[in-house]
């Protein structure tokens, strides 16, 4: 299990941006703010979802990068195990209590390969993603050096134009290679649609993924011809779930951002035209933020500005309010319109960042509050765990 945070010796403004038991308004700004109900609401909704459809749930870790709110989809959502990015994401996770876990990612550095094999020590079950044939020796090599079992899964670009083979033959010819060697065992296929997930219309999402779907299938049925079981068959984010959910194709979601639900997620649409953080999902991070000078009497600014959160997905958005707008930021500034001079220096801002997570990752703490009152502070717990 993840060790609880001691507190004992910590000081608010110094260590740590808050303690439990604090007012919310007494929070150390700027930082990462949790809603713990809306929070367990968005864990609990899709762990639901997920058992109607008959699938697994794998949770994407490089959202959140936070033991704390793996463990916690695993309770209230009934995960089946984690993925991330990075060697070094896994090493944390297993470290943290969680034995199931995917790079969906290439391993091809030999320090990396060689310590992603010495992960099943520690009681973790292993999975890496495979494009090439040649990663297939160094994994089996690495493996058995230290007498492990790494699991591999194919990868299929089925439309994100990054890692991937294109052609069934192609996930033939790596599949054989990884059943015949020792050490390895093949575990199905990775074939996530990354391109479309932001895409406004849900008729447009679904038409990409149908493709998808169908280069899926093919391959997953030339597997089976030679008698190649894929226990798991992965993919899906927050935009697309539902799709591949109900595909009867894939078994096994890999969605993350639903559970925090960032602003560029936030304005894609569902199927009867509506944002989809006003009913499917709910905002519950923000970056809690504070009026630091307002000398302009019709702009207030705020301590939150790039280093406090990413902006590649678009600026972040005042939650809850209409009165006042977010407009521009720079470095250590951000800048809110303010044109009614409704906000006063020292006054708190919720933002809802628009993109969770690079946001997260430049963060050392989650503070989680319920009634106003603050009741955990998380470490972001993988946070640089880039290599």
């Amino acid at each position: 299990m993840n060790a609880p945070v001691n507190f004992a010796g910590l000081e608010v403004g110094y260590d740590i941006p808050a303690k439990p038991g604090m007012d919310e308004k007494d929070i150390q700004t700027p930082c990462l703010v949790l809603d713990l109900d809306a929070l367990e609401r968005n864990i609990a909704k899709m762990g639901r979802l997920v058992r109607e459809m008959g699938v697994r749930h794998r949770i994407h870790g490089k959202m959140h990068k936070s033991v704390d709110v793996a463990l916690l989809q695993e309770r209230l959502g009934g995960s089946c195990g984690v993925c991330c990015q990075k060697v070094s994401e896994a090493e944390v996770f297993v470290r943290g209590g969680i034995k199931d876990v995917l790079v969906s990612n290439q391993v091809r550095d030999p320090a990396k390969i060689d310590r992603l094999a010495r992960l099943p020590k520690l009681g973790a079950r292993i999975i890496v993603c495979v494009d090439d044939v040649a990663n297939v020796a160094d994994l089996s090599a690495a493996a058995q050096k230290h007498g492990t079992t790494i699991e591999c899964i194919v990868e299929i670009d089925c439309g994100a134009g990054r890692c991937g083979v294109r052609t069934t033959p192609e996930v033939l010819a790596i599949a054989r290679a990884v059943a015949k060697a020792p050490g390895l065992k093949f575990s199905g296929l990775q074939a996530y649609q990354g391109a479309m997930q932001h895409m406004d219309r849900y008729e447009d999402r679904k038409a990409k993924i149908d493709i998808a779907v169908a280069q899926v299938k093919d391959a997953v049925d030339a597997l089976k011809a030679e008698g190649l079981d894929c226990p798991i068959v992965g993919g899906a984010g927050t935009g697309s779930y539902y799709f591949e959910g109900t595909s009867g194709v894939y078994n096994e979601l890999q969605c993350g951002s639903y559970a925090f639900m960032d602003a560029d997620y936030g304005r894609i649409l569902d199927k009867d035209g509506h944002r989809i953080d006003q009913g499917e999902w709910e905002n519950a991070l923000f970056i809690l933020t504070s009026v630091m000078s307002h000398a302009k009497p019709d702009k207030a600014i705020v301590d939150a500005g790039l280093k406090a959160q990413s902006v590649d997905s678009g600026l972040p958005f005042v939650f809850g309010r209409t009165d006042v707008k977010y407009v521009k930021c720079s470095d250590e500034h951000g800048v809110v319109e303010d044109l009614g001079g409704v906000l006063k220096v020292n006054d708190k801002l919720r933002l809802v960042p628009g993109h969770c997570d690079p946001t997260c990752n430049v963060h050392d703490w989650y503070v989680g509050v319920r009634g106003g009152k603050v009741e955990v502070v998380w470490p972001v717990s993988a946070r640089g765990k880039a290599y």
